[in-house]
């Protein structure tokens, strides 16, 4: 389950559909990539075919990191069995 946002407008777009705060080219990934980790149990949960799941370093140790198109990731750390700090940016 979700438990916390970083970035205000993902989580609008998770709990409302609205694009407002993402690249609207994205929502159908990030659609389907937020239902997987709201389901999900642990970041191994995460690790798609074709979703690019990897561990993250430096300040974002702990964290891990799907592709969702080009350089722009959605981040995520789980704590407990829930996801937290989850963040859509581009880190590149």
């Amino acid at each position: 389950m979700i438990k916390t946002f970083r970035h205000k407008g993902l989580q609008a777009f998770f709990e409302k559909g609205s694009k407002a705060g993402i690249q609207p080219s994205h929502a159908p990934r990030l659609r389907r990539q937020l239902e997987r980790l709201e389901l999900a149990k642990g970041s191994e949960d995460m690790n798609v075919p074709g979703w690019g799941w990897h561990l993250l370093s430096g300040n974002l140790a702990q964290h891990y990191a799907v592709t969702v198109s080009g350089n722009w990731r959605l981040t995520f750390k789980f704590e407990d069995g829930d996801a937290v700090l989850v963040d859509y940016l581009d880190y590149h």
